[in-house]
């Protein structure tokens, strides 16, 4: 079984000298940091990775995804997200650039749902390559990504969630005119069309609103799929479940509903298509450990 490779793995690969950024929520709102490429491990593993990386990579190499291979034979930035399992691999020669890794905790830090970024997003083309003078500009940006992390400015992390958003947004710009690739095959594109469809049923934002799919058959149902078709599909492009995207999709509306409404738990549970708040209430116990109105009051 793949496994996926968490923050403190990625650091034990690439030990820096302040060992603070180890910290999960360095940011107060997720994690964020960015550093020179070099050294590059000859191969990364081949994993999905709970985080998500954004690397401008100067030196030739391929990217190994599941169901193809990307020769990077020229600077490229390189998108890597938790529904991706991907690796490196170095060919001789140097290798420079730089890369940062960030939670979705911090990006979703006023702007949500980066999942649906479409660099980022399952079986898409996660590779743009640039021109010299692109390539200058993306290495301006993520130079002063690195001094501000070394900065003392109290806003720096919002100003670095700028900056990332440049990032984001200057690549797909350039990614129609020169894609990496074009080809999506057939799970992959059933697990998109699920994903999209998934999150188009967030947020709640009325307590009269309720979610109308919440099993694995429903969306299937939706999707004109068989639900073993849809259910082998988004296991062998993200790794996960069906049932397990629903879950913490459903999981991560609750808890914002819980901190950000003053909506009862009953009126929470039925906007989450729970006919019982008891069924929440053991629901929000399973994947977090505690009870919904106990994550209520550690945020109030």
């Amino acid at each position: 079984m793949q496994t996926i490779e968490t923050l403190e793995e990625f650091y034990r690969r690439h030990p820096v000298d302040n060992q603070k950024v180890f910290a999960e929520n360095n940011t107060g709102q997720g994690h964020f940091n960015v550093f020179m490429r070099k050294p590059c491990m000859v191969r990364s593993p081949f994993s999905r990775r709970d985080f998500y990386k954004i690397a401008l990579v100067i030196g030739n190499g391929k990217m190994h995804y599941t169901d193809k291979e990307v020769v990077v034979d020229r600077p490229a930035l390189v998108f890597s997200s938790p529904s991706a399992t991907s690796s490196w691999e170095s060919d001789t020669g140097p290798q420079t650039g730089w890369f940062c890794l960030f939670t979705q905790a911090f990006i979703e830090s006023g702007s949500p749902q980066i999942q649906d970024f479409p660099l980022f997003k399952a079986g898409g083309s996660h590779i743009v390559f640039l021109t010299e003078s692109q390539q200058a500009f993306f290495s301006a940006v993520l130079r002063k990504m690195m001094e501000e992390m070394d900065s003392e400015y109290s806003g720096k992390y919002d100003l670095l969630r700028n900056y990332l958003r440049i990032l984001m947004h200057e690549a797909l710009k350039i990614s129609p005119l020169n894609p990496a690739e074009n080809n999506i095959n057939a799970p992959a594109r059933i697990t998109n069309q699920f994903l999209e469809l998934l999150e188009r049923q967030f947020p709640i934002d009325s307590s009269g609103q309720y979610l109308k799919l919440k099993t694995a058959n429903e969306f299937a149902n939706c999707l004109a799929v068989h639900t073993n078709h849809l259910n082998r599909s988004v296991k062998e492009s993200t790794g996960q479940t069906t049932s397990q995207h629903i879950s913490a999709r459903i999981l991560k509306e609750a808890q914002a509903l819980l901190k950000h409404t003053d909506w009862s738990i009953a009126q929470i549970a039925a906007g989450l298509g729970f006919e019982e708040p008891a069924y929440f209430t053991n629901f929000f116990k399973k994947h977090t450990g505690i009870s919904p109105a106990t994550s209520r009051l550690s945020n109030s």
